[in-house]
């Protein structure tokens, strides 16, 4: 049986590891925006890298020591042409790292440069010209002092300045608690009146009606008696027959009809 012999690493460009997706980092461990270098936090060293090319993407070659100037040994890092694919949501990747950038703003870096102010409230008026309550009795009697001093509004009729307050007094009537509640108490009156008119209606009604037909109740009444057992009525004709004439044919009829109806069910 021919042994197999391990597989030998025949290009010089990658480090033959399986892709690094983005999928499986931590976002902020790498920089995919639009018109941007990209780069990336490589895996082994922790160091940051650009990633290189255009169809392949790699990670740029390095070198773990970060002293290989002052004449260290250079130690290729094994993260070097690691294969990285862009398998994210480059936009929504891109939303939400400005949206913790800005979550990560001190409060003075996010406030805008102009301010608006809000308006001052307007001072308040002195209390001498502060208009008192309308209640539903002042207007009351300033309506009804103004019409019992005034010539044009005894007649039925009002001046502009009755006009006026007796607007104003229907209107503080309109919003008085009470208001809904005589409204009702008119509404339920009305209807009584009403109910008592249709019943005073419907009894009248019935005594015309029995007024027409007692005559005839009566009459009916006086002929009603009692019958004997096995007695026809005058409804019923006398001479009905209760049993059929033909007997035979009528037991035949019955069989044939009870055999039509089993077949039927």
């Amino acid at each position: 049986m021919p042994r197999i012999r391990p597989g030998r690493n025949r290009s010089k460009n990658t480090n033959r590891r399986a892709p690094l997706l983005l999928s499986t980092m931590a976002p902020e461990d790498f920089n995919v925006r639009p018109g941007e270098v990209k780069s990336i936090s490589c895996p082994d060293c922790r160091t940051w890298r650009r990633i290189m090319g255009d169809r392949v993407l790699k990670i740029r070659e390095h070198c773990i020591s970060d002293k290989v100037a002052e004449g260290k040994k250079h130690a290729p890092c094994l993260g070097t042409d690691q294969v990285v694919v862009i398998d994210i949501d480059v936009r929504r990747w891109q939303a939400r790292q400005d949206r913790l950038l800005r979550d990560a703003m001190p409060q003075d870096n996010r406030r805008a440069a102009q301010q608006h102010y809000k308006p001052l409230p307007a001072p308040a008026a002195p209390v001498s010209q502060i208009a008192a309550e309308m209640t539903l009795e002042s207007t009351r009697q300033s309506y009804l002092a103004h019409r019992k001093g005034c010539r044009d509004c005894t007649k039925g009729q009002h001046c502009t300045d009755g006009e006026r307050l007796a607007r104003r007094f229907a209107r503080v009537v309109v919003k008085s608690p009470n208001h809904h509640r005589e409204a009702n108490e008119l509404l339920a009156r009305q209807e009584a009146r009403a109910a008592r008119q249709h019943a005073q209606k419907r009894s009248a009604l019935r005594g015309e009606q029995w007024a027409k037909c007692s005559e005839a109740v009566e009459k009916a009444n006086n002929q009603c008696r009692e019958r004997e057992s096995d007695t026809l009525s005058e409804f019923r004709a006398p001479g009905l027959p209760l049993a059929p004439q033909d007997v035979k044919a009528h037991d035949q009829r019955q069989a044939e009809l009870g055999k039509r109806y089993a077949r039927t069910a």
